[in-house]
Protein backbone atom coordinates (compact mmCIF):
# COMPACT_ATOMS: atom_id res chain seq x y z
CA UNK A 1 0.00 0.00 0.00
CA UNK A 2 2.86 2.35 0.82
CA UNK A 3 4.46 1.62 -2.56
CA UNK A 4 1.20 2.46 -4.36
CA UNK A 5 0.88 5.71 -2.43
CA UNK A 6 4.47 6.69 -3.14
CA UNK A 7 4.01 5.90 -6.81
CA UNK A 8 0.85 8.00 -7.01
CA UNK A 9 2.54 10.93 -5.25
CA UNK A 10 5.48 10.65 -7.60
CA UNK A 11 3.20 10.74 -10.65
CA UNK A 12 1.39 13.84 -9.34
CA UNK A 13 4.65 15.64 -8.55
CA UNK A 14 6.16 14.74 -11.93
CA UNK A 15 3.00 15.88 -13.71
CA UNK A 16 3.07 19.29 -12.02
CA UNK A 17 6.78 19.66 -12.72
CA UNK A 18 6.20 18.86 -16.40
CA UNK A 19 3.28 21.29 -16.63
CA UNK A 20 5.20 24.14 -14.99
CA UNK A 21 8.22 23.48 -17.21
CA UNK A 22 6.35 23.13 -20.51
CA UNK A 23 3.19 25.23 -20.12
CA UNK A 24 4.39 28.20 -18.08
CA UNK A 25 3.65 30.57 -20.96
CA UNK A 26 0.04 29.38 -21.15
CA UNK A 27 -0.52 29.79 -17.41
CA UNK A 28 1.12 33.22 -17.47
CA UNK A 29 -1.42 34.14 -20.15
CA UNK A 30 -4.26 32.75 -18.03
CA UNK A 31 -3.00 34.69 -15.03
CA UNK A 32 -2.87 37.94 -17.03
CA UNK A 33 -6.44 37.41 -18.31
CA UNK A 34 -7.84 36.66 -14.85
CA UNK A 35 -5.99 39.51 -13.16
CA UNK A 36 -7.05 41.83 -15.98
CA UNK A 37 -10.71 40.94 -15.35
CA UNK A 38 -10.28 41.36 -11.62
CA UNK A 39 -8.37 44.64 -11.77
CA UNK A 40 -10.68 46.20 -14.36
CA UNK A 41 -13.86 45.54 -12.39
CA UNK A 42 -12.23 46.43 -9.07
CA UNK A 43 -11.08 49.80 -10.42
CA UNK A 44 -14.62 50.48 -11.61
CA UNK A 45 -16.08 49.72 -8.19
CA UNK A 46 -13.39 51.55 -6.23
CA UNK A 47 -13.56 54.65 -8.45
CA UNK A 48 -17.32 54.85 -7.89
CA UNK A 49 -17.99 57.05 -4.83
CA UNK A 50 -19.31 54.94 -1.99
CA UNK A 51 -22.41 57.10 -1.62
CA UNK A 52 -23.24 56.64 -5.33
CA UNK A 53 -22.85 52.86 -5.06
CA UNK A 54 -25.06 52.80 -1.96
CA UNK A 55 -27.64 54.96 -3.73
CA UNK A 56 -27.78 52.57 -6.70
CA UNK A 57 -28.24 49.57 -4.38
CA UNK A 58 -30.90 51.46 -2.40
CA UNK A 59 -32.91 52.39 -5.51
CA UNK A 60 -32.61 48.93 -7.07
CA UNK A 61 -33.54 47.31 -3.77
CA UNK A 62 -36.53 49.60 -3.33
CA UNK A 63 -37.83 48.90 -6.86
CA UNK A 64 -37.13 45.18 -7.19
CA UNK A 65 -36.96 43.68 -3.69
CA UNK A 66 -38.69 45.80 -1.07
CA UNK A 67 -38.49 48.92 1.06
CA UNK A 68 -37.18 47.20 4.19
CA UNK A 69 -34.45 45.48 2.21
CA UNK A 70 -33.45 48.72 0.48
CA UNK A 71 -33.02 50.55 3.78
CA UNK A 72 -31.22 47.61 5.40
CA UNK A 73 -28.86 47.17 2.45
CA UNK A 74 -28.00 50.87 2.38
CA UNK A 75 -27.32 50.91 6.12
CA UNK A 76 -25.23 47.74 5.84
CA UNK A 77 -23.08 49.17 3.06
CA UNK A 78 -22.70 52.45 4.95
CA UNK A 79 -21.49 50.41 7.93
CA UNK A 80 -18.83 48.81 5.70
CA UNK A 81 -17.65 52.31 4.81
CA UNK A 82 -17.78 53.47 8.43
CA UNK A 83 -15.62 50.51 9.51
CA UNK A 84 -12.99 51.52 6.95
CA UNK A 85 -13.55 48.40 4.87
CA UNK A 86 -15.03 49.89 1.70
CA UNK A 87 -12.06 49.08 -0.56
CA UNK A 88 -11.88 45.55 0.82
CA UNK A 89 -15.64 45.13 0.36
CA UNK A 90 -15.40 46.19 -3.28
CA UNK A 91 -12.44 43.84 -3.83
CA UNK A 92 -14.48 40.98 -2.38
CA UNK A 93 -17.47 41.87 -4.54
CA UNK A 94 -15.16 41.86 -7.57
CA UNK A 95 -13.71 38.47 -6.66
CA UNK A 96 -17.12 36.87 -6.13
CA UNK A 97 -18.69 38.33 -9.29
CA UNK A 98 -15.82 37.50 -11.63
CA UNK A 99 -15.43 34.00 -10.21
CA UNK A 100 -19.16 33.33 -10.40
CA UNK A 101 -19.35 34.52 -14.00
CA UNK A 102 -16.55 32.12 -14.93
CA UNK A 103 -18.29 29.30 -13.04
CA UNK A 104 -21.60 30.00 -14.79
CA UNK A 105 -20.00 30.15 -18.24
CA UNK A 106 -18.70 26.63 -17.60
CA UNK A 107 -21.40 25.17 -15.36
CA UNK A 108 -24.57 26.15 -17.21
CA UNK A 109 -23.62 24.83 -20.69
CA UNK A 110 -22.14 21.69 -19.10
CA UNK A 111 -25.31 21.21 -17.06
CA UNK A 112 -27.49 21.59 -20.15
CA UNK A 113 -25.38 19.00 -21.94
CA UNK A 114 -25.67 16.60 -19.00
CA UNK A 115 -29.43 17.16 -18.84
CA UNK A 116 -29.75 16.24 -22.51
CA UNK A 117 -27.51 13.16 -22.32
CA UNK A 118 -28.66 10.33 -20.08
CA UNK A 119 -25.31 8.58 -20.12
CA UNK A 120 -23.51 11.58 -18.59
CA UNK A 121 -25.65 11.76 -15.44
CA UNK A 122 -23.75 9.25 -13.33
CA UNK A 123 -20.34 10.45 -14.49
CA UNK A 124 -21.17 14.08 -13.79
CA UNK A 125 -22.63 13.23 -10.37
CA UNK A 126 -19.43 11.41 -9.46
CA UNK A 127 -17.21 14.31 -10.58
CA UNK A 128 -19.36 16.96 -8.89
CA UNK A 129 -19.57 14.95 -5.67
CA UNK A 130 -15.78 14.73 -5.69
CA UNK A 131 -15.43 18.50 -6.20
CA UNK A 132 -17.94 19.33 -3.47
CA UNK A 133 -16.60 16.95 -0.84
CA UNK A 134 -12.91 17.79 -1.23
CA UNK A 135 -11.65 20.36 1.33
CA UNK A 136 -11.68 23.77 -0.31
CA UNK A 137 -8.08 24.43 0.72
CA UNK A 138 -6.94 21.69 -1.67
CA UNK A 139 -7.97 23.74 -4.71
CA UNK A 140 -5.61 26.56 -3.76
CA UNK A 141 -2.49 24.40 -4.05
CA UNK A 142 -2.60 23.68 -7.82
CA UNK A 143 -3.46 27.33 -8.40
CA UNK A 144 -0.42 28.48 -6.45
CA UNK A 145 1.78 26.05 -8.39
CA UNK A 146 0.44 27.09 -11.79
CA UNK A 147 -0.48 30.79 -11.58
CA UNK A 148 1.14 31.89 -8.31
CA UNK A 149 -0.21 33.87 -5.37
CA UNK A 150 -2.85 36.53 -5.84
CA UNK A 151 -6.37 37.06 -7.19
CA UNK A 152 -5.89 34.68 -10.14
CA UNK A 153 -5.51 31.65 -7.86
CA UNK A 154 -8.43 32.80 -5.73
CA UNK A 155 -10.59 33.17 -8.83
CA UNK A 156 -9.66 29.68 -10.09
CA UNK A 157 -10.45 28.04 -6.75
CA UNK A 158 -13.66 30.00 -6.21
CA UNK A 159 -14.87 29.27 -9.74
CA UNK A 160 -14.24 25.56 -9.31
CA UNK A 161 -16.19 25.47 -6.06
CA UNK A 162 -19.08 27.46 -7.64
CA UNK A 163 -19.46 25.24 -10.72
CA UNK A 164 -21.31 22.22 -9.17
CA UNK A 165 -24.57 23.96 -8.13
CA UNK A 166 -24.88 25.74 -11.46
CA UNK A 167 -24.22 22.53 -13.32
CA UNK A 168 -26.51 20.36 -11.18
CA UNK A 169 -29.47 22.72 -11.23
CA UNK A 170 -29.11 23.43 -14.96
CA UNK A 171 -29.15 19.69 -15.68
CA UNK A 172 -32.11 19.22 -13.33
CA UNK A 173 -34.09 21.96 -15.07
CA UNK A 174 -33.45 20.46 -18.50
CA UNK A 175 -34.48 16.98 -17.33
CA UNK A 176 -37.66 18.32 -15.70
CA UNK A 177 -39.13 19.73 -18.93
CA UNK A 178 -42.68 18.27 -19.16
CA UNK A 179 -42.87 15.38 -21.59
CA UNK A 180 -45.96 16.79 -23.29
CA UNK A 181 -44.11 19.94 -24.30
CA UNK A 182 -41.19 17.95 -25.67
CA UNK A 183 -43.64 15.83 -27.67
CA UNK A 184 -45.36 19.01 -28.90
CA UNK A 185 -42.05 20.29 -30.22
CA UNK A 186 -41.52 17.05 -32.10
CA UNK A 187 -45.07 17.14 -33.44
CA UNK A 188 -44.65 20.60 -34.96
CA UNK A 189 -41.37 19.58 -36.55
CA UNK A 190 -38.90 21.44 -34.34
CA UNK A 191 -35.26 20.52 -34.75
CA UNK A 192 -33.40 19.52 -31.56
CA UNK A 193 -31.66 22.92 -31.33
CA UNK A 194 -34.97 24.75 -31.76
CA UNK A 195 -36.65 22.61 -29.10
CA UNK A 196 -33.74 23.25 -26.75
CA UNK A 197 -33.87 27.05 -26.99
CA UNK A 198 -37.63 27.47 -27.37
CA UNK A 199 -38.92 24.80 -24.97
CA UNK A 200 -36.38 23.16 -22.69
CA UNK A 201 -34.23 26.11 -21.65
CA UNK A 202 -37.25 28.39 -20.92
CA UNK A 203 -38.69 25.67 -18.67
CA UNK A 204 -35.30 25.14 -17.05
CA UNK A 205 -34.66 28.85 -16.50
CA UNK A 206 -35.99 29.03 -12.90
CA UNK A 207 -33.77 26.09 -11.95
CA UNK A 208 -30.81 27.71 -13.73
CA UNK A 209 -31.37 30.94 -11.80
CA UNK A 210 -31.48 28.96 -8.56
CA UNK A 211 -28.08 27.60 -9.55
CA UNK A 212 -26.83 31.16 -10.04
CA UNK A 213 -27.90 32.01 -6.51
CA UNK A 214 -26.23 28.93 -5.04
CA UNK A 215 -23.02 29.59 -6.97
CA UNK A 216 -22.88 33.11 -5.56
CA UNK A 217 -23.30 31.83 -2.01
CA UNK A 218 -20.62 29.17 -2.42
CA UNK A 219 -18.37 31.85 -3.86
CA UNK A 220 -18.68 33.77 -0.62
CA UNK A 221 -17.84 30.60 1.25
CA UNK A 222 -14.44 30.64 -0.48
CA UNK A 223 -13.74 34.30 0.30
CA UNK A 224 -12.08 33.76 3.68
CA UNK A 225 -10.17 30.71 2.48
CA UNK A 226 -8.89 32.53 -0.60
CA UNK A 227 -7.42 35.21 1.64
CA UNK A 228 -4.57 32.79 2.38
CA UNK A 229 -3.21 33.21 -1.16
CA UNK A 230 -3.20 37.01 -1.11
CA UNK A 231 -6.51 37.50 -2.88
CA UNK A 232 -7.07 40.86 -1.23
CA UNK A 233 -10.45 41.97 0.04
CA UNK A 234 -12.25 40.87 3.15
CA UNK A 235 -10.90 37.33 3.03
CA UNK A 236 -7.34 38.52 3.37
CA UNK A 237 -8.44 40.95 6.09
CA UNK A 238 -9.96 38.07 8.08
CA UNK A 239 -6.90 35.88 7.54
CA UNK A 240 -4.49 38.60 8.69
CA UNK A 241 -6.71 39.42 11.69
CA UNK A 242 -6.80 35.77 12.76
CA UNK A 243 -3.04 35.43 12.26
CA UNK A 244 -2.39 38.48 14.48
CA UNK A 245 -5.27 37.77 16.92
CA UNK A 246 -7.11 41.01 16.10
CA UNK A 247 -10.60 39.89 17.08
CA UNK A 248 -12.27 43.24 16.45
CA UNK A 249 -10.86 43.45 12.92
CA UNK A 250 -12.00 39.92 12.09
CA UNK A 251 -15.50 40.61 13.41
CA UNK A 252 -15.74 43.80 11.33
CA UNK A 253 -14.68 41.95 8.19
CA UNK A 254 -17.11 39.14 8.98
CA UNK A 255 -19.96 41.65 9.26
CA UNK A 256 -19.03 43.14 5.90
CA UNK A 257 -19.02 39.68 4.30
CA UNK A 258 -22.48 38.98 5.73
CA UNK A 259 -23.83 42.31 4.45
CA UNK A 260 -22.49 41.72 0.96
CA UNK A 261 -23.65 38.10 0.77
CA UNK A 262 -27.18 38.95 1.91
CA UNK A 263 -27.46 41.75 -0.66
CA UNK A 264 -26.40 39.51 -3.55
CA UNK A 265 -28.53 36.66 -2.25
CA UNK A 266 -31.69 38.76 -2.15
CA UNK A 267 -31.07 40.30 -5.57
CA UNK A 268 -30.42 36.91 -7.20
CA UNK A 269 -33.47 35.42 -5.48
CA UNK A 270 -35.60 38.30 -6.69
CA UNK A 271 -34.35 37.78 -10.23
CA UNK A 272 -35.53 34.17 -10.06
CA UNK A 273 -38.88 35.24 -8.61
CA UNK A 274 -39.41 37.81 -11.35
CA UNK A 275 -38.74 35.16 -13.97
CA UNK A 276 -41.27 32.78 -12.41
CA UNK A 277 -43.83 35.48 -11.67
CA UNK A 278 -43.18 35.61 -7.93
CA UNK A 279 -44.84 38.21 -5.76
CA UNK A 280 -43.02 41.43 -4.97
CA UNK A 281 -41.08 41.05 -1.73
Amino acid sequence: MIDITDAFDSVVDDAFMWITDNASGFFDFVRSILEGMFNGLEVLFVMTPYWAFIAVVFIAGWLFVGKLFAVSAALGLWLCQAMGLWADTMATLTLVLTSTVIALLIGIPAGILVGLTEGLNKVSDLVLDFIQTMPAYIYLLPGIALVGYGPATAMCATSLVAIPPAMRLSAHGIRMTPVQFRELGQAVGMKPAQALFKIRIPFAFPSILAGVNQSLMLGFGMVVIAGIVGSGGLGQTVYEAVRTLQIDKSVNAGIAIVVLSIILDRFSQRLANLRTGGAHG
